[in-house]
Formats: C-alpha cells, sequence, structure tokens
C-alpha cells in the first residue's frame, strides 16, 4: 500500500520536526516569565516547556538518524501496527501431498503468470530508477511491497534475448525494503561496474522483511500458525520476479544477500535452499537464532535449531552446492563465519572476511562493490 499521508522518511516531515525545535524554543521564552497561578504549578509548566524543547531535538535527531539508516521505513514499521499476514497455509500438510514435495519457483507447470504494476518508490533516499509493487504471496499468505532495480543492460537492444541473474537484498531488523537501495547505494554503486563488466548484471530485489505488527522478527522461517517468511522470500518474491522480468530461471543464476538479522537470513536461506539460491553473503550476521531476542525462531526450542544456518549445513543430507560470503568483526559475525567454514565440505566453499568498525551501514556501504564482484566469480557475466 502506498502511503497518502506525511511520509516517515520524507523531506516535509523532516522539515517539520527541524522547524518544531526554534517553535518551541520561543514559545518557551515567550511563556516563561507569564505563567500564573501557585508556585508548584509554575514550576511544572517551566518543566514541560524544558521537555517540550527537549522532545523537538530528540525527535529531529531520530528521523535524521532514521532517513540516514531507513531502518524504520513507514509509520507502520515504527508503531509496529501493520500486519503483512493474510493468511498461514499449512506448508508442511501441502507438501506433503506433492510428488517430491515443494518445488521451487518456475517449476510449477500449474502456476498461471501474475503481472504486476510497478510504481516508482517515491522516497527521496531512493533512486528514481527503482520501481516498486505490492505483492499477495500466493504460496505464504504474506502480502507486502518488493523494490526492484533492472542493471543497466536490461533494455539494451543487444540483450532483449537474454536472461539476467538475480540477487535478493535482505535488511536487517528493524529495516526497510529502501534500506539497500537509500542507505548502501546498491544501485548507485554496481552501475558503473556493470557497465564496465566489472560485475554481472544482476537484477536486484529488495522484499520487505518486516511481516508482523507486533514487532517481532520473522528470523526468515516458516513459523506454524503465526507466518510463512521463508516462503515469502524463497518462493514467492521469486515466482513474481520470474513471472514480471527476463530472469534466469535456474538456481545456478540466483543469490540472496543481506546485513545484520537479513545476514543470518541470507545463509540460512542459501543453505536450506540450495535448489533456489547459488550464493549467499552476510555480512555482520549470526548463526543462532537468539542473538536477536526479538526472533520467533529464538523463542522456541526447536525453530531455533533447525533455523541456524550452521546446523543446517552440518545436518545436510549431502553437502549443498553453495557458496557463501560472510564477514563481520571480531564478536560480531566472524565467528559464525568462521564456524561454517570449518563444517563446510566440497562443493559448499564460505569465504570469510574479517571487518573493522561500528555496526553498521557505514561499514556495509563500502562493501558492497568488493562483495558482488566475489559474486561475479561465482555467477558470472554470460557472453
Amino acid at each position: 500500500m502506498r502511503e497518502t499521508h506525511m511520509q516517515l522518511t520524507g523531506t516535509p516531515f523532516l522539515l517539520l520536526t527541524i522547524a518544531l525545535v526554534p517553535v518551541s524554543i520561543a514559545v518557551a521564552l515567550l511563556l516563561w516569565g507569564r505563567v500564573r497561578g501557585p508556585r508548584p504549578f509554575q514550576a511544572l509548566s517551566r518543566i514541560a516547556m524544558l521537555l517540550f524543547c527537549q522532545l523537538t531535538a530528540v525527535l529531529t535527531v531520530f528521523v535524521m538518524v532514521n532517513n540516514a539508516n531507513l531502518i524504520y521505513g513507514s509509520w507502520d514499521d515504527l508503531l509496529g501496527t501493520g500486519n503483512h499476514v493474510r493468511a498461514v497455509p499449512d506448508l508442511q500438510a501441502q507438501a506433503a501431498g506433492q510428488p517430491g514435495g515443494a518445488g521451487a519457483p518456475g517449476n510449477d507447470a500449474q502456476h498461471a503468470k501474475v503481472v504486476q504494476q510497478f510504481e516508482p518508490v517515491n522516497d527521496p533516499k531512493v533512486p528514481d530508477d527503482v520501481r516498486t509493487t505490492d505483492l499477495s504471496g500466493a504460496v505464504s499468505g504474506v502480502d507486502g511491497e518488493v523494490l526492484v532495480w533492472l542493471p543497466p543492460q536490461y533494455d539494451d537492444p543487444a540483450y532483449k534475448d537474454r536472461t539476467f541473474p538475480v540477487v535478493e537484498l535482505l535488511p536487517g531488523w528493524p529495516g526497510s525494503s529502501k534500506t539497500w537501495f537509500g542507505t548502501l547505494k546498491v544501485s548507485e554503486q554496481l552501475r558503473p561496474l556493470m557497465q564496465s563488466g566489472q560485475v554481472a548484471p544482476f537484477i536486484l530485489v529488495s522484499p520487505r522483511t518486516n511481516l508482523l505488527g507486533d514487532n517481532t522478527d520473522t528470523g526468515c522461517a516458516d513459523v506454524p500458525g503465526k507466518v510463512n517468511a521463508d516462503a515469502w522470500l524463497s518462493r514467492d518474491v521469486p515466482q513474481m520476479v520470474l513471472d514480471n522480468f527476463r530472469a534466469d530461471p535456474s538456481a545456478e543464476r540466483w543469490a540472496v544477500a543481506g546485513y545484520s538479522a537479513g545476514a543470518h537470513c541470507a545463509a540460512k536461506l542459501a543453505l536450506e535452499h540450495p535448489d533456489r539460491y547459488r550464493a549467499g553473503i552476510s555480512l555482520s550476521g549470526y548463526n543462532d537464532p537468539a542473538t536477536e531476542g526479538k526472533s520467533l525462531t529464538a523463542k522456541d526450542p526447536h525453530l531455533r535449531e533447525v533455523s541456524n544456518p550452521l546446523n543446517i549445513l552440518k545436518s545436510a543430507k549431502t553437502p549443498p552446492r553453495t557458496a557463501l560470503y560472510v564477514s563481520g568483526n571480531r564478536g560480531d559475525g566472524l565467528e559464525a563465519g568462521e564456524a561454517l567454514r570449518a563444517a563446510a565440505q566440497a562443493p559448499t566453499t564460505v569465504t570469510v572476511q574479517e571487518t573493522s568498525g561500528a555496526h553498521s551501514s557505514d561499514v556495509w556501504r563500502p562493501m558492497v562493490p568488493g562483495v558482488f564482484t566475489w559474486l561475479t566469480g561465482v555467477i558470472p557475466v554470460q557472453h
């Protein structure tokens, strides 16, 4: 759903909060000596004036920080009032009734193509060439926006008969589908590298991952009776991309990337679904879901165990043909990557990169060119 009121991340709201700061100070100066009544009332009135001044200043700082990092993309995300779960189908029961279980996107002969309508994102932080659509997940029962950016070669007549590789981009939690484009500048950084042939012409797709209206992280898992977040990301979103763009249907040409909680999701999805993703990129992530205390998968012992990428790798019947890139500081993702690398057996590969700095976009943004250069080595440019 498009926002018709003043957007949380829009320029008008930012300017309003900035204007409120001098207004609150002016009101306090004007009324300070004019308060009448008993002394306790005068004292309380002046304390309220000071608190209002402080509140407007804190609000301005919060809005500036949120706009810079796109932590909350909408009022519903901030207030925890946006529930995007329409239904929670029992996918395990459905898979049990299908020969071979649930198939990968693009392999369902019964699937009817659904053509989506795409619009500008209408956020000054997000480049104009990024488009968004509201997707109603047929498999998962999830409804949410999905942002899509097409590489510069996509509309080139020389590529009219080509299909393109795809990377799903997952934000942290809380996080917005806009963050990879607006804060990490992924499309702006990769465009020249794609034009020069240094990076493969990936279609970049960033779906909503903040799905529950109670400020709870889904852990990107299918949780019975709660949410089918895994199916949303690994089945509904890819199927939408295949239906609407010249995307390569082969799992060999798909990858998933994330930072923070999204990094955990990227590693989990890539290892859990080697029939859907060739590679996963995990920037400052973790293996144990309990690292994020508000994750649904952290609250149930079984879900916690089966959602841990390290356990997924160790329990695989055969080592998956999955390439992982894992980065992090000591104490912030590095050990998780080292554990995955130690457990990996061919054809699984794990590249670990130690980083330094805070757990923030200031670390992840400059990593984008190098990470996608690595990914191009796994999913190369097709000539």
